[in-house]
């Protein structure tokens, strides 16, 4: 295939054309697993990996990851191409660190399984981080064949995802299924993203037509298993792209202000008829929120949930301040030490 079929357009090559002009060639990763990477190319499919000019010189999060354009020289990615979109999130651990799990795709498909993963708080923090991304944020709710109640799923969902398309279908059955296809017209990309379980893969070999990604059975627990162990980018028949990625056990939140308020937007459209125009919605009179939950028209979870994501956001902003402030002072130190070393010497 050639990379036209994997995204590849007149922008893009406007893009590239001073990547051209060093001798590189442009291609699209297509699986990421680890360090190793393989590349769609104009040539064929190939493993590429990255120069080490290139992993001594990225920032956080300038490896290339499933999705990136890059700029190849043989079998060494030299350059990554600016990302249009990016899923992050919060890497494990105590420090700030970004995370990228994907890359220039134009759907989030948020995937969730009835009838035991269904849930509004889960859902709020992925609609929040694919907002972020710059993509558009689509929830497709699986197994309905396994579900007594779907319409009441959707609610709950709708509820939680107001201004979300919600897809409920069915992998085995095909319910459903065709209308998840019709959302990928050609060159349009895809990332699915959800916890362990839910059927990401079983819906990527149904729409692919053949069994190509390795699927399991839910654990005796009700906890889904890890089946797909890397991210990779695949072509659906008829057109359209599908990124897959392993299933996520938390989501730490690598967003904004702005994202929050994209995914809780019913909140913000309350909130302006607050008395207060700095209104935190905990305690203060007059406040327009906190009258929507008393009477019903604002579930007390969704606002609870709002304050939680806020709180996150607002903790990791402190964090990232503080490393990068504590990072500008170890550069300095280090000019200092050299600069003192330098005149030692003369």
């Amino acid at each position: 295939m050639s990379i036209e079929r994997y995204g590849w357009s007149r922008e893009l090559d406007e893009a590239f054309a001073p990547l051209r002009a060093e001798g590189l060639s442009p291609a699209r990763v297509v699986v990421q697993q680890r360090g190793i990477y393989t590349v769609e190319a104009d040539d064929g499919e190939r493993s590429a990996e990255p120069s080490g000019r290139l992993r001594h010189e990225a920032d956080e999060g300038g490896l290339p990851v499933a999705g990136d354009w890059v700029g190849l020289r043989g079998s060494r990615i030299e350059a990554v191409l600016p990302r249009r979109t990016a899923f992050v999130r919060k890497a494990a651990g105590e420090a700030a660190v970004q995370q990228v799990v994907a890359a220039n795709f134009d759907l989030g498909l948020v995937v969730q399984a009835l009838p035991d993963d269904v849930n509004p708080r889960r859902l709020e923090r992925y609609v929040t981080a694919v907002w972020e991304s710059g993509a558009t944020p689509v929830v497709v709710l699986t197994k309905t064949d396994l579900a007594d109640d779907v319409a009441a799923a959707s609610l709950e969902v709708e509820a939680a995802a107001p201004g979300v398309s919600v897809h409920a279908i069915s992998s085995v059955t095909g319910e459903g299924v065709e209308a998840v296809r019709a959302l990928l017209a050609p060159n349009r990309t895809a990332v699915l993203v959800g916890s362990s379980g839910v059927g990401k893969s079983t819906l990527v070999n149904r729409l692919l037509g053949e069994e190509r990604q390795a699927v399991a059975e839910v654990r005796d627990d009700g906890r889904g298993r890890h089946t797909t162990t890397h991210r990779e980018l695949l072509a659906v028949p008829g057109g359209g792209l599908l990124l897959d990625t392993p299933g996520m056990r938390e989501l730490g939140l690598w967003a904004d202000e702005e994202s929050l308020d994209a995914a809780f937007d019913d909140v913000v459209e309350l909130a302006a008829g607050c008395r207060f125009s700095d209104c935190t919605h905990v305690h203060e009179p007059g406040c327009a929120v906190l009258a929507a939950v008393e009477d019903g028209r604002l579930e007390r979870a969704r606002l609870e949930s709002f304050h939680k994501l806020g709180r996150e956001l607002a903790y990791l902003e402190r964090r990232t301040d503080a490393r990068l402030q504590a990072e500008e002072k170890k550069k300095w130190r280090a000019v200092q030490m050299e600069y003192r070393r330098q005149t030692r010497d003369r």
